[in-house]
């Protein structure tokens, strides 16, 4: 029997709101007082850094960060430096993992695939990277791969694929959170004021770029909310407009969760991917 899944679709959210978010969520999941939820959204400008970071893949200084009016956040995900912006299409699955599978590998490419399944959708040759003779996986390479929409032939054959998504999960208690991004139409300068992903020699995309056309966010997250049922084998339940109300309230009343106590480390298990 297929799973139900609530699907919540946001505007743009600034980050420390949906952390917020977040943790009050995975709180709640612990308890079972909330569905398995899908989270669609997008950010201000901001960078996150996951648990693996360091500081010098941030290639500017605060100050000129601050003029930009880009933020940045140390956070408990897995990988290194990514980039959020508007443009760029957020998932934040809560679900409980005993519902589907106890399982962070197969939890991780399972995003990939909800990603690969979007992408091929509009035609592209989307897939993953990374891959060794004995099938094991770079771990900074997770996330979806296109080719390399470039122009410059020679840059095609030195770098034939580019990055288009990127993942980055935690999961406690097989509570997961935090999740994917896919880059629709971000502002992709950006992305050349850090290593994206901690990777120092490998492009990054757009969707736009890829396509060659312009892509409006709302046919993004159809696609995305599609490839997820499938992948996930679950069904949607939209949320109640009361649903979205109180998610308002915990953006201003609940961010004292931002500062919770995580769970003891036996009970952590954490999908250490961007």
């Amino acid at each position: 029997m297929s799973s139900v899944i609530t699907l919540v679709n946001l505007g743009r959210v600034p980050y420390a709101d949906a952390l917020a978010l977040q943790h009050a969520l995975v709180d709640a999941r612990k308890r079972g007082e909330c569905a398995d939820t899908l989270l669609l959204l997008e950010h201000p400008p901001v960078f996150t850094l996951g648990r693996n970071a360091r500081d010098e893949h941030i290639l500017a200084s605060r100050e000129f960060l601050n003029e930009l009016g880009i933020e940045i956040h140390r956070v408990e995900r897995g990988g290194d430096v990514t980039y959020h912006g508007p443009g760029q299409l957020v998932g934040y699955p809560i679900l409980d993992l005993r519902n589907f599978r106890m399982d962070v590998g197969w939890y991780v490419r399972s995003l990939e695939q909800v990603l690969i399944e979007t992408l091929r959708g509009f035609g592209l040759n989307a897939q993953r990277a990374g891959l060794n003779a004995n099938g094991k996986r770079d771990s900074k390479l997770v996330g979806v791969w296109v080719d390399n929409p470039t122009n410059d032939a020679l840059e095609r054959r030195k770098h034939p694929q580019a990055k288009i998504a990127q993942i980055g999960a935690r999961i406690e208690s097989w509570i997961t959170y935090h999740g994917f991004a896919l880059n629709v139409n971000p502002q992709m300068e950006h992305f050349q004021l850090i290593v994206p992903c901690g990777i120092p020699d490998k492009p990054v995309t757009s969707l736009t770029r890829a396509l060659g056309r312009a892509i409006e966010m709302d046919e993004a997250r159809a696609r995305v909310a599609a490839a997820f049922a499938q992948v996930f084998d679950s069904d949607w339940r939209p949320a109640a407009p009361d649903v979205i109300a109180n998610f308002e309230t915990i953006f201003h009343g609940k961010a004292h969760a931002e500062n919770r106590k995580s769970d003891s480390p036996s009970r952590l298990h954490r999908a250490n991917a961007q």
